[in-house]
């Protein structure tokens, strides 16, 4: 399978990467901490403005149209700066579901409101407070209100920028959408929950590198100890090894079978494995004030430990993968094989 990307995906990429460098960097982050906040208006304006929240709704809705591969390249970047905005679960996930269900909703209609979801994994909605609209579960059928509709009870969060919500609602207060497809938006959240950690992943390790070629002891850079450089490169190795599972996850996630499902989980599984790795070791070589707020990696590490246990735990993800394993035929001509016709 050709993992190439093309000329539109990487500008993609580009012009997200250069937008979330210049508007979300740790001064961003701590006046947030300080204020309470958990959105930027200013950001999530540049981020509409760019089109980013348009990525995956179809034409017919205003979108752009494109596939899960360009949006997990621009979660991937997002992870890199520990984006505080619900830019994956509300034009990831919540977003294209809306779609599928009510493209004529006045929600779509506005490209800046973001959408919160609760799924039937989660115990919790994530951003409910901030959301234009909340797509809300009971059984299969997909309903949608408004926040002053429900009722939102904070509940404690590991992570400063992910505030999370037991809700609580009245059918006849909301809108009926009508059968909704989870399996999917549980995939797409999963896949770009492991794209975002990759971006996690990769700040913690440059990070840590820039501060071991800074930091001197004995005489030196610590950088320059093996003891350093060994850890470093064991979260780096983590990384690579985990990007061409997540590209593979994005190719085939449209196949909607056991094999694009397990797909799906060994994304996730290891490209959070990479990132708590990633983040453990950056703050290890920050020495003792890697323990402190006055060093960034922290939110890296929280944000990825808050990722792991949100949109099916990992033993949820072993066990998807296990049924590929267990009911499938297995082998190295049977790497791409589809259920309907390999079975």
């Amino acid at each position: 399978m050709d993992f190439t990307l093309n000329e539109e995906q990487l500008m993609f990429a580009e012009t997200a990467r250069s937008l979330f460098a210049d508007s979300s960097t740790p001064d961003h982050w701590r006046k947030m901490m300080e204020a309470g906040e958990a959105i930027d208006p200013a950001r999530w304006a540049s981020i509409v403005e760019t089109g980013l929240t348009l990525v995956l709704l179809p034409e017919s809705a205003g979108g752009i149209g494109l596939g899960e591969t360009d949006f997990a390249l621009i979660a991937q970047e997002a992870g890199y700066v520990v984006l505080p905005e619900p830019l994956v679960e509300s034009a990831g996930v919540a977003a294209p579901m809306l779609a599928a269900l009510a493209p004529d909703s006045d929600v779509l209609a506005d490209p800046s409101a973001t959408i919160a979801i609760q799924h039937p994994l989660n115990p919790y909605v994530a951003n409910a407070d901030s959301a234009a609209a909340i797509i809300l579960h009971d059984g299969g059928d997909a309903y949608l209100a408004t926040p002053d509709q429900v009722t939102l009870t904070a509940q404690p969060s590991i992570d400063p920028f992910r505030r999370l919500f037991a809700v609580e609602w009245d059918k006849t207060k909301a809108t009926p959408l009508g059968k909704a497809d989870w399996d999917l938006a549980l995939d797409r959240a999963a896949l770009f929950n492991a794209a975002f950690g990759l971006g996690l992943a990769q700040r913690s390790v440059d990070l840590a590198v820039e501060y071991a070629k800074e930091r001197q002891q004995f005489g030196k850079p610590i950088g320059s100890y093996q003891a350093v450089k060994h850890h470093l490169a064991s979260a780096q190795v983590a990384i690579e090894f985990a990007k061409p599972v997540v590209a593979a996850a994005a190719a085939e996630i449209g196949a909607r079978d056991v094999q694009a499902r397990a797909r799906v989980s060994h994304a996730k599984l290891v490209a959070l494995e990479a990132a708590d790795k990633a983040a453990r070791a950056s703050i290890q070589v920050h020495g003792a004030m890697g323990y402190s707020w006055e060093v960034d990696v922290h939110l890296f590490l929280k944000r990825a430990v808050a990722l792991t246990q949100t949109w099916g735990t990992p033993a949820y993800h072993r066990a998807r993968i296990a049924t590929r394993i267990f009911t499938q035929p297995m082998g190295p001509d049977q790497t791409f094989a589809r259920e309907s016709e390999n079975a």
